[in-house]
């Protein structure tokens, strides 16, 4: 059986996008179940790995999660000994989460156990597609802003 989707209907990248998603998605679960952890708790060792503690509403929006799903990933990430929350000077209402070094040497596992299962997503693609891929969805993700945006007074 074929998963076509009508190239012509008004949905048709946001299902091809969805089914993208569930296909790694169920690749990364299966690297990472070895390991102990998610994919959420992957997602915010990535986050804390690349920019050092972080303020705990601010990896919502860097996980595409929301502030209660967040919670629960960074209470589950501290029971594991993987990562840590601490009072920010000068506001003792907020707390930034730390990885610990407990938390990146299982990140490195986490990454060196994915590599494998990452390649196999993409080996389907000709040379240098992937990196093609890569650039166009960060693009579609993150879009600059639009120059057409700004109203010219």
């Amino acid at each position: 059986m074929t998963h076509e989707t009508s190239a012509s209907g008004p949905f048709a990248l946001g299902l091809l996008l969805r089914q993208a998603h569930w296909r790694a998605a169920a690749v990364m679960t299966e690297a990472f179940r070895p390991l102990g952890i998610e994919l959420r708790h992957f997602a915010v060792l990535v986050v804390l790995v690349d920019r050092g503690p972080t303020v705990q509403r601010d990896l919502a929006p860097a996980t595409g999660s929301d502030k209660a799903g967040i919670m629960r990933v960074v209470d589950d990430l501290e029971r594991m000994g993987l990562a840590v929350r601490r009072p920010v000077p000068g506001d003792r209402r907020v707390r930034a989460v730390e990885i610990t070094p407990e938390g990146r040497e299982l990140f490195d596992a986490a990454q060196a156990a994915a590599e494998p299962l990452a390649e196999r997503l993409v080996a389907h693609l000709g040379p240098g597609e992937a990196e093609v891929l890569r650039d166009l969805l960060t693009r579609f993700a993150y879009p600059a802003e639009s120059p057409s945006s700004h109203s010219i007074d």
